[in-house]
């Protein structure tokens, strides 16, 4: 018996950007369970300085059939380029040129639900992280961006609904029962955000004017039978919609938008650029049997995969170690959606309450699940350095604790650098693919705008080092000098592959409260810029600081609304009472 291979290891290190682009790509499916032809014409030109010795064009296939190679209109020989399991490498394409590719796959019996696979006699897709190679050849990476054109041939019985992302250009019967769909994404995305729909749905519509006076169609497809259950997705995606555009400033960029639900999905839902899959657990909610929880799920989820639209979609990751770059990110505004929500329409006292339990129900989640994976034997960054299998990787650090990253820096920046530390970012990255570092820098820009001195550099400890820290507090209270001093220390104990930790910057919202339990004013007797209204910029092992004018009976309240993942003990000396 011979052992099993060695997994691979991946190191975020060993990034090399692509030699090729491939600028254009057009794909035509002619879908039949058994046996799907796809072709696929890249357009491609290589990004080296040595156009002269362009190098081999590597793209990426599994559980593929190939059945023909053209460049530039010319049909290649199997000694023109190598063919293995995995890939498919072209010897001498030139620096630019258009290849034509056909292939046959399998989607009945693809039983991994990734790429194109049949379930209930529909066709769906799954391409995140990599199930594009799984459908043809392709630059299968998240740094390769290209234009889309898909044209579907199906059954007109058996597929009378032909779905791909982007915009409807056209549709038209073909001869013998066959027709035919052309769509067309107008932005450049790479073939992780790839989908396609085909089988016998059934949608509830609307349409929605946009920021710039056009309308939009909204649609959610289902299976025949559940139409009733997708009112309260369409006016979810609605509420996500209207929130982005006032909120972050972005409104919906193509002239449609359509969610799928399907329960043979394998994973909650997925951003298609336009074409959301969800599994139906996140679409339905019947208000017979739905509970109070089943809709704010469905809420959250859709607005989820909506703001994926523009972080996510229209930024996107250089490489699988950026993950938490558009997940993180989009958790965090997934919450915030559902605290406005919440809040809408009351006053605000019950507005900061509405709020606060939403806050509560995301710190329990992090606290009861993330903190433990943070301190075991599977500890890793939200940026990890090395990985062997992507589809592990999706995890409640790069999720949740990623988002906790995302919402330190709006505390740091407050809402209105925040929102223009995002501005930035898309105005430099719109259509690219980056990483977590270009996010940081944005936000790093944003707060010197007000703060020129100021900088994000220590806070990037936050992406490369794993586990949670350790805060202590004490404090002692001189109230005849009417000063209060209160002492932080910080410590994060070690990690598989990271013994020391430096020193994090971690914001901590704070508050003194009096005898009546009302918040005393704060007021630091040096080092007055490391307060920023009520967060305290504590960045050291240890640090005293020293507030005055607190002369009567005070108690700190640290860390409100959980500024920071982190953990807190307390202990304190009680106030000192003069003596006459």
């Amino acid at each position: 018996m011979r052992d099993a291979q060695a997994p691979i290891t991946y190191l975020r290190s060993d990034y090399q950007p692509p030699h090729y682009a491939i600028n254009r790509t057009e794909l035509v499916f002619d879908l039949q369970p058994a046996r799907t032809v796809v072709g696929s014409t890249l357009h491609f030109g290589s990004r080296t300085n040595d156009a002269a010795n362009p190098p081999p064009l590597v793209l990426e296939g599994e559980d593929l059939q190939l059945l023909g190679v053209t460049l530039n209109g010319t049909e290649l020989t199997p000694a023109d380029y190598t063919q293995t399991d995995t890939q498919l490498t072209i010897h001498n394409p030139g620096a630019s040129g258009v290849l034509g590719i056909q292939v046959a796959n399998q989607p009945a019996s693809n039983t991994r639900l990734e790429g194109l696979y049949v379930s209930n006699g529909n066709f769906f897709t799954q391409c995140e992280a990599q199930g594009f190679r799984r459908i043809t050849y392709f630059a299968d990476r998240p740094d390769v961006l290209s234009r889309f054109t898909v044209k579907l041939i199906a059954s007109k019985r058996d597929f009378p609904v032909l779905l791909s992302n982007g915009n409807l250009i056209s549709q038209s019967d073909l001869p013998n029962g066959q027709h035919q769909t052309t769509w067309e994404d107008p932005f450049p995305k790479p073939a992780y955000l790839f989908a396609l729909v085909a089988g016998n749905f059934v949608c509830q519509e609307e349409t929605l004017t946009k920021r710039n006076g056009k309308e939009a169609l909204l649609q959610v497809w289902v299976e025949p039978g559940n139409l009733d259950k997708t009112d309260f997705a369409m006016q979810s995606l609605k509420r996500a919609i209207a929130w982005d555009n006032s909120r972050f400033g972005l409104d919906l960029d193509l002239d449609r938008f359509m969610i799928v639900a399907t329960a043979d999905f394998n994973m909650g839902a997925m951003e298609n650029k336009g074409l959301n899959i969800f599994n139906t657990r996140f679409v339905f909610a019947n208000p017979q049997l739905a509970t109070d929880t089943d809709f704010e799920h469905v809420e959250s989820v859709v607005g989820h995969e909506y703001f994926h639209n523009w972080t996510g979609n229209r930024v996107t990751c250089r490489d699988w170690f950026q993950l938490s770059l558009k997940e993180g990110l989009t958790v965090f505004r997934d919450q915030e959606f559902t605290s406005d929500m919440l809040a809408h329409g009351l006053n605000a006292q019950q507005a900061a309450s509405a709020r606060a339990v939403k806050r509560i129900d995301d710190v329990k989640v992090l606290r009861a699940h993330q903190f433990p994976e943070d301190s075991g034997p599977m500890a890793h960054p939200i940026r990890p350095d090395s990985y062997q299998e992507i589809n592990n990787f999706y995890t409640i650090t790069v999720y949740e604790k990623g988002a906790e990253v995302i919402r330190m820096q709006h505390t740091l920046l407050g809402e209105t650098a925040f929102q223009r530390g995002m501005q930035i970012y898309f105005e430099r990255h719109d259509g690219q693919a980056v990483t977590c570092d270009d996010f940081v820098a944005a936000m790093e820009c944003a707060l010197q705008e007000t703060t020129p001195a100021a900088n994000l550099q220590q806070f990037r400890h936050w992406y490369a080092h794993a586990g949670t820290p350790h805060l202590g507090a004490s404090w002692q209270h001189d109230i005849q000098r009417g000063e209060l001093t209160l002492t932080l220390t910080q410590h994060t104990p070690p990690t598989p592959g990271q013994t020391e930790k430096p020193a994090f910057q971690i914001p901590v919202r704070l508050g003194l409260i009096g005898p009546q339990g009302n918040d005393l004013p704060l007021h630091l007797k040096t080092d007055t810029h490391r307060l920023q209204g009520t967060v305290l910029h504590f960045t050291q092992a240890t640090e005293s600081f020293c507030f005055t004018g607190i002369a009567e009976k005070a108690v700190p309240s640290l860390l409100r609304g959980f500024s920071a993942p982190v953990s807190c003990a307390s202990q304190h000396s009680l106030p000192r009472t003069p003596r006459f």
